[in-house]
């Protein structure tokens, strides 16, 4: 390749994600945030919980004099503006996750192989690459007579190990270079999870694509519409789709999957891998359950944009962005045509107005803290209160209705009769709480006494001296009911 291509392949490099965050002025300060926050247990998390952690870690940074002046808010938006995050809702949750991009990862890699140097040549990757060329030689070979060589070969060296196991000769690999190939094999493997990612973009993208194609292009669109209302999933029967496909079917082969258990819980229990780091232990043992979770999000993705893609062609959503789009192309054609005949800054008789609303994600609200406006909790020392204990009785028994009195006023006339009415006992005992002596007595007769259907005039006077009357329902206590007055109260 020549140096003026290699510098145009630079260039375009240095435009995308990956050289733009390893570019930017904060980029240390950057990733080690994103990979404090969002690490391998939890790669996934709501637009709160990372929120509060990436406002915890720029608070320690700039307790170290580091310049992280943003709120995590601010820092969260720009993120995601670069494309060093992605922000989704997953089907039937309530808050929408974020998550690290495949650029942010493969930085971040990048970063800890330099932290974690490894040789540049090793016996195992050797041995992989050998072993790669050799299984493509033999699967390419249309020749029946080398490629039956090949397996005699395979067979006599076979004989030989079986009979050698048999004499009781079993060689291991020592301890040094089983350390080697485990690693390399977890390098690899973490690779493959980060591609998962990869997939998943892919898949993003050609959601996108295939939405533009069905508002923009007329014979694309025509083939699209007719196999979505055919019932073909589109995306998977693209070629991400089938690849990934393929690798799911694998990966949830049974057998396949058992068999890959089994060989990591062997190797987790063999004395070599005690030398390895308790995180690649970790891996090794959970290395099943990881590859299946990464797939099934991927799958789920997969689905998700298979389906949202059928909605949309056969909801009115796609006939009104159609709509829109063809608008939008008769405003442009009709600018262009008028850009030959009006200068720019000729008035032309009309003003538009632009909104001045700012549109911004909901994630980036912050919710009212009520704790922060939360007065104190000291209670200071007031005066000595004036009031003696019958001032207190006094103030009581002008606020609320005294029932007790008003019952043994009721249950001393009742010793004396078989009945009496409302009108009788203030004709006995006077209103001491003027109006409120009468409600209660009512109050009362509405639970322990008869009450007729007609009325009857009681009188009273009040507590400033004034005679006052009113009609209340014919209320009759008896001495029967005598025992529910002595029992409960109102």
């Amino acid at each position: 390749m020549s140096v003026e291509r290699l510098a145009a392949a630079n260039a375009r490099l240095r435009e995308g994600r990956l050289w733009k965050l390893l570019a930017i002025h904060h980029a240390p300060l950057v990733l080690a945030v994103l990979e404090s926050v969002f690490t391998e247990d939890e790669a996934v998390l709501t637009v709160s919980v990372a929120t509060e952690r990436i406002t915890r870690d720029l608070e320690a940074l700039r307790a170290q004099g580091h310049g992280m002046e943003q709120t995590a808010q601010a820092y969260i938006a720009d993120w995601l503006a670069q494309g060093w995050l992605t922000r989704r809702l997953p089907s039937g949750a309530h808050e929408e996750v974020l998550e690290l991009t495949a650029e942010a990862t493969a930085a971040l890699r990048w970063l800890a192989s330099l932290q974690r140097p490894r040789a540049a040549a090793t016996e195992s990757r050797l041995a992989s690459v050998m072993q790669q060329v050799l299984r493509l030689a033999e699967e390419t070979d249309a020749n029946p007579a080398t490629r039956l060589a090949r397996l005699q070969a395979e067979r006599e060296r076979i004989d030989a190990e079986i009979a050698q196991v048999q004499r009781g000769g079993v060689q291991t690999l020592p301890q040094d270079r089983a350390l080697e190939r485990a690693r390399e094999i977890i390098s690899q493997a973490e690779e493959l999870t980060a591609d998962f990612r990869n997939v998943r973009d892919a898949f993003d993208r050609l959601n996108k694509n295939l939405r533009q194609s069905l508002v923009e292009g007329a014979n694309e669109r025509n083939a699209v519409l007719q196999q979505l209302f055919d019932g073909v999933d589109v995306i998977e029967q693209s070629e991400p789709g089938r690849a990934f496909a393929a690798f799911w079917l694998l990966l949830t082969d049974i057998e396949q999957s058992h068999l890959l258990g089994e060989a990591t819980s062997a190797i987790t229990s063999r004395d070599f891998s005690r030398g390895l780091e308790p995180r690649e232990r970790q891996f090794l043992q959970t290395l099943t359950v990881l590859l299946l979770r990464e797939g099934n999000n991927v799958h789920g993705v997969l689905q998700q944009f298979a389906r949202g893609l059928k909605t949309f062609v056969k909801s009115r959503e796609f006939r009104e962005q159609r709509r829109i789009t063809t608008l939008m192309r008769e405003a442009h054609a009709a600018a262009m045509a008028a850009r030959e005949v009006v200068r720019p800054n000729e008035p032309v008789g009309f003003e538009f107005v632009q909104t001045s609303s700012r549109i911004r994600s909901v994630a980036q609200w912050t919710l009212h803290d009520p704790q922060l406006q939360a007065p104190s909790s000291e209670m200071p020392e007031g005066d000595a209160s004036v009031l003696t204990v019958d001032m207190v009785q006094s103030l009581v028994r002008d606020s609320e209705i005294d029932f007790r009195a008003l019952k043994d006023n009721i249950l001393t006339l009742l010793a004396k009769h078989s009945q009496v009415s409302v009108a009788e006992i203030l004709e006995r005992f006077p209103a001491s709480q003027g109006f409120g002596s009468v409600v209660g007595y009512v109050a009362l007769g509405a639970k322990h006494a008869e009450v007729l259907e007609s009325t009857q005039r009681v009188s009273w006077t009040g507590k400033d001296g004034v005679d006052r009357s009113a009609r209340v329902p014919a209320i009759y206590f008896t001495r029967e009911r005598a025992h529910e007055l002595g029992r409960r109260g109102l």
